[in-house]
């Protein structure tokens, strides 16, 4: 018998490769994975970030910890027609991020510092190595504050600056939404989602999400949460709904 699943929507952005984790959920069980980001991220203009009264060039440090923190940082710069001297150092969550610096910037070793595992803890030992440092830490509107409770902690002179803003990225007026199952990752995502569909009734439809914040928004706006990840034995969103997808198959048999 067929799943009572047929079509899921994932709320992020379709992976750049045909062949992803959700591709190999397909062939499992013969659901038709979709994607369409609730949100998107959009860069400040060179005016609106002007407002906040920051100097890029007071500061001798950058902290980055996403890639799209990088390109809007130079786009900026290059808006405001800021020359980022060559002895600003940057600080980098994790290798990948600070080599994604070379699109910008001649890599050196010694202006590049990276965390060692993608941790926030970890990632403020080399900031802590480097006291005297003014670090500009771009972020955008919508923001966690652990990294900054971390540097309070810790006395470290750095200023948040507002480079980017999360908005809603709504469905096309005729596009159908006919699907079974809606996956979200952040509690904005689910902000966007009713923003989109205000009148959403759940019934039958499935509901997954990542991460606890965005579980706690999906039961507050009143919806019944189906799937949840990270667990122990599933650590992926993947991994949740291959579990889930395969007792849906047994049940059916």
């Amino acid at each position: 018998m067929a799943l009572s699943i047929k079509k899921v929507l994932v709320s992020q952005s379709e992976p750049a490769s045909e062949k992803s984790p959700y591709s190999d959920l397909t062939d499992k069980y013969g659901v038709e994975v979709c994607f369409h980001p609730f949100v998107k991220v959009e860069p400040l203009t060179a005016k609106e970030f002007r407002q906040q009264r920051i100097a890029i060039l007071d500061f001798t440090a950058v902290v980055f910890t996403a890639r799209i923190a990088i390109d809007y940082f130079f786009k900026l710069c290059e808006e405001l027609r800021i020359t980022v001297p060559e002895t600003m150092k940057y600080f980098c969550i994790t290798e990948a991020v600070g080599v994604y610096l070379q699109k910008y910037i001649i890599y050196r070793k010694r202006k590049v510092f990276n965390g060692a595992s993608g941790k926030l803890s970890d990632f403020v030992t080399p900031i802590v190595k480097h006291p005297k440092e003014k670090y500009l830490i771009p972020v955008s509107d919508i923001h966690k504050d652990d990294l900054f409770s971390l540097l309070d902690a810790k006395k470290i002179n750095y200023t948040k600056a507002v480079i980017y803003r999360t908005v809603n990225n709504p469905f096309a007026q005729d596009a159908k939404f006919d699907y079974d199952m809606l996956i979200f990752f952040s509690p904005s995502g689910i902000s966007s989602f009713l923003e989109n569909f205000p009148d959403f009734k759940q019934e039958d439809i499935k509901m997954g999400c990542f991460g606890a914040a965005t579980a706690k928004a999906v039961k507050d706006a009143g919806f019944r949460l189906d799937v949840e990840a990270p667990t122990p034995e599933a650590t992926s969103m993947v991994a949740a709904l291959d579990q889930y997808l395969k007792k849906l198959s047994v049940r059916k048999r």
